[in-house]
């Protein structure tokens, strides 16, 4: 058995599972169906005793204990499928994923994952959490971003691995191509939402994160309600003329789901390729020429993570990898900066 304690945060749902569901780390996996299922079973305590009620009333700062029980062997099936390594030890295991893989199986994708190929590759060696024994996925990035990710091996891995990520101590930075350029005296941005700008004109968009309200497979920024997300964005290069596409480097304050893709796509930046937050803009031929077509092309979001630092949660070690682009981002960099004769970089 575990215990993982939460507290209620400032603004809450009513009702006591629609809170807890708010409350827990994304790390711990637990959905808000699991979380009833644990209240039913009496495994969630609170300021009165065992609750079994999930529509109990809460109230902000109260603090719930829930006692997780050990793991299951899991039902997903280890597959032989190569994995590009970047560093690996007893304790944890860091991989550079290919576009198109998906983290851990789901109804649409329940083979091919990177959860079948380390239960391949790690054997037993695996951590347990959200019910049942599989590697510790501690953070993940979609299907269509590739880069960089850490699953822990053992227990220990990955309740130190998790505390850093709920702790935002963990360094992770992403590669994007989008649409538009960032401009610390655009009125339009200025004047949207949620924006603001910090020295040396670094974007730093902060709201909340919670399901769209017609599309439950978006996310959608919110004011008022979900999870808090502070994403910050650096244009690296422009193109065009007039310029109208970057490259920009994200860096991760929280890490929310799509939290990037939602986030520029507020700030009218959207990810070029972004089937589901791009919506129908598609880069100027006039601006960018040949290039505006490679563009219109391009088959996913232009979302690459390039960098993963972390303190090791067993030996203490200061860790830090990178990952180059891609080919295919790669080559699209490349379209833009033919296209006009190489990028120009913003001023200091």
């Amino acid at each position: 058995m575990s215990n993982l304690v939460v507290t209620i945060p400032a603004n809450p749902p009513e009702r006591l599972d629609k809170a807890l569901a708010l409350a827990v780390p994304e790390e711990a996996a637990l959905s808000r169906s699991r979380l009833a299922r644990l209240i039913a079973d009496g495994a969630v305590s609170g300021p009165e005793g065992v609750a079994r009620d999930g529509k109990a009333r809460v109230a902000e700062g109260q603090e719930y204990r829930i006692t997780l029980p050990e793991p299951e062997p899991v039902a997903t099936l280890p597959e032989p499928i190569p994995l590009a390594i970047v560093h690996e030890d007893d304790d944890l295991i860091v991989i550079d994923k290919p576009a198109g893989m998906v983290v851990h199986p789901a109804p649409g994708a329940p083979r091919g994952t990177l959860v079948n190929a380390l239960l391949a590759h790690c054997g037993d060696t695996l951590s347990g959490i959200g019910g049942e024994r599989r590697p510790g996925i501690v953070h993940r990035i979609d299907k269509d971003t590739s880069g960089l990710l850490v699953a822990a091996k053992s227990d220990r891995a990955h309740h130190g691995l998790a505390a850093q990520f709920e702790a935002h101590t963990a360094q992770r930075r992403y590669l994007a191509l989008a649409h538009g350029v960032i401009d610390a005296g655009d009125p339009r941005l200025r004047g949207t939402p949620g924006i603001s700008f910090e020295e040396g004109g670094v974007l730093k968009i902060t709201s909340r994160l919670a399901r769209h309200a017609s599309d439950r497979q978006k996310q959608a920024v919110w004011f008022d309600r979900g999870r808090h997300a502070v994403t910050r964005a650096r244009m690296l290069e422009r193109f065009g003329t007039p310029p109208a596409a970057m490259l920009v480097e994200c860096r991760l304050e929280t890490g929310r789901t799509h939290q990037i893709r939602v986030h520029m796509a507020h700030a009218g930046l959207g990810l070029i390729g972004d089937p589901v937050y791009g919506g129908a803009r598609r880069a100027s031929s006039r601006a960018l020429g040949p290039a505006a077509q490679a563009a219109a092309d391009f088959p996913r979001q232009a979302l690459h993570a390039a960098h993963l630092g972390f303190t090791h949660p067993v030996s203490g070690a200061e860790l830090a990898f990178d990952s180059p682009l891609p080919a295919d981002m790669a080559a699209l960099l490349q379209a833009l900066r033919d296209a006009q004769g190489g990028g120009t970089k913003p001023s200091p």
